[in-house]
């Protein structure tokens, strides 16, 4: 019995192997064409002269002053950013991991829905609540348009969500009577959440605030729109080099500089990564929430719900109170607008980016899901150095310049077979490039919870690999499957980065015309703008809501 045994394990090991390449095997041809080639091929045009690399191009640009100035600023904003983002979002992560109130479930959807709107969208919203004319400056003559004060805001508008799900998913789980059992020995409650909860929170609090760092650190539609001429990041920097300058060598230095930031940023996350992992294996998995209780706690709800109606309900209301303030007075004139093409911005009525954007969404989410539930599947299992860099490789889409990856598409996608320049999917395949990270993310969890001797039993009685997820992965993982199609479906949305290049004129998308809108004078453009970032928020809130009436688990994951 126990020979038959090891003779068994190697086959079923190997089975095994085999059974992840192959699950692979999609995700890695995806991301080999549609990223990793793409960006290649930019990085090449940009250093490869008359056949020849010219790698001392990537000294001559790093010596520049202002190149020095885009990394400086780069950085110290990004661990401002980060750092700021922290300070705001500790305390509604715990409220949302502890208390229980009316209207929790609405709220949690309220602050994520800055999170998966276009960064162009944001500016727009702090441009409409900061900037020239706005409501701080027609009520007391306050402007930070162009001050980093206003960048640094934006920025913990767009990511409180990112510390709030990600760390209070972990608080949530995490026992309290620890804590209350450090006290009964003698701790203050300082002492005690210092030496208990703090050390078991410390991964989840380093994988947000690595997180919010890579988004701020990539930040292009907020610090082009809030920044003006005086800031700019590598990605802002990339886009400029790019289309006005039309320098791809500096655009191309730039990229490989970000590109090494990133790895070195996504390898720390991963390191987080399985520390949040040992600390969720040590922790009570039961939610124990309850409603506040003393004076204290409900100030810190009260100051919680006090900040995110400030930082976040405040500038998406500003947007919805510019949409409909027209010269006329508050009405619908904006967006009766919308159905004209008479502007001269576009070669149709600025609405039909609403139907393009939907159509272009559903399309990605299509192929995000699929790309991405092949993947999760493959990364089941966490051993081996091949599944981590796996994992490390579907994330890279979120840090890597779009701009580069937009840009590449109309470079390396001109010819036959891949000749996609004129083709409707090409926006859809770089929307889903930003999806797949999120499906991965939100079903990885839920398909590593399932008992592993479910599928074993299975096998054993004959059911093939596809028959297994059919039958036994599939019924547990329904509805983590719905929610991240939603959460592909809302970030396809407001994709900006790349789809500003490869967009066409007779086809744009929701965020490309809200930039070229904002991009031209005048009050009409102007509250156009406002206009269809006001129908992008409601189609993104509707969408978040849904969400939260089928969300699964709290483990952390996005």
């Amino acid at each position: 019995m126990d020979l038959a045994r090891t003779e068994v394990a190697p086959r079923r090991s190997r089975k095994e192997s085999a059974t992840r390449m192959g699950l692979m095997a999609l995700p890695v041809a995806f991301f080999a064409v549609f990223f990793a080639y793409p960006v290649a091929a930019i990085v090449a045009r940009g250093l490869k002269i008359d056949g020849a690399w010219r790698f001392g191009r990537i000294g001559e640009v790093l010596a520049q002053s202002d190149i020095r100035h885009v990394l400086w600023f780069t950085t110290w904003q990004a661990l401002a950013s980060t750092a700021l983002t922290l300070l705001i979002a500790l305390p509604g992560a715990y409220v949302f991991a502890r208390f229980d109130f009316r209207g929790k479930q609405v709220l949690r959807a309220v602050v994520t829905v800055p999170f998966v709107l276009p960064t162009v969208v944001v500016g727009t919203a702090f441009l409409a609540l900061v900037g020239r004319g706005g409501l701080l400056d027609q009520l007391w003559g306050v402007r930070l348009d162009t001050t980093v004060w206003a960048i640094l805001l934006a920025h913990v508008f767009f990511n409180y969500a990112v510390v709030v799900r990600t760390v209070g998913g972990l608080w949530s789980q995490l026992d309290p009577r620890q804590e209350e059992a450090a006290r009964m020995l003698g701790a203050s409650r300082f002492a005690a959440w210092r030496r208990v909860t703090l050390p078991a929170l410390s991964p989840a609090v380093a994988a947000a605030a690595l997180m919010v760092f890579l988004f701020t650190f990539t930040s292009f539609g907020v610090v082009q729109i809030l920044g003006g001429p005086t800031f700019s990041t590598l990605e802002v920097e990339i886009y400029r080099q790019t289309s006005e300058i039309f320098d791809l060598a500096t655009a191309a230095v730039l990229t490989i500089v970000q590109f090494v930031a990133v790895g070195a940023i996504l390898a720390v996350h991963a390191w987080t990564a399985r520390r949040r992992e040992t600390a969720l294996r040590l922790v009570a998995p039961e939610l124990t929430v309850r409603r506040p209780r003393g004076a204290g706690q409900w100030a810190l709800l009260g100051g919680v719900l006090a900040s995110i109606l400030v930082l976040l309900v405040l500038p998406l209301g500003v947007l919805v109170q510019r949409s409909l303030d027209t010269p006329g007075g508050y009405g619908f004139a904006y967006y009766k607008a919308l159905t004209s093409a008479d502007s001269g911005i576009f070669l149709v009525a600025p609405i039909v980016a609403i139907g393009n954007s939907l159509e272009y969404a559903l399309a990605a989410t299509a192929i995000a899901v699929v790309i991405g539930g092949l993947a999760a599947a493959a990364l089941t299992r966490r051993t081996g150095r091949l599944v981590r860099g796996f994992d490390a490789l579907l994330m890279l889409p979120l840090g890597v310049s779009a701009v580069t990856v937009g840009f590449g598409f109309l470079i390396a996608l001109d010819e036959p077979p891949l000749d996609l320049r004129s083709s409707w999917i090409l926006v859809p395949l770089a929307q889903a490039l930003v999806g797949v990270p999120f499906v991965v993310r939100t079903m990885l969890p839920v398909l590593r919870a399932v008992d592993g001797r479910l599928r074993e039993a299975a096998a054993v009685l004959g059911a093939s690999p596809w028959r297994v997820w059919r039958e036994v992965d599939l019924p547990l993982v329904r509805r983590a499957l719905l929610i991240a199609a939603g959460f592909a479906f809302a970030v396809s949305l407001g994709e900006f980065g790349a789809t500003v290049f490869i967009a066409r004129p007779d086809n744009p998308t929701l965020p490309v015309a809200v930039a070229r809108l904002l991009g031209r004078a005048g009050d009409l453009n102007y509250g156009q703008a406002m206009a269809l970032s006001t129908i992008l928020m409601v189609v993104c809130a509707v969408a978040l809501l849904l969400l939260e009436r089928i969300h699964t688990d709290r483990t952390g994951e996005f």
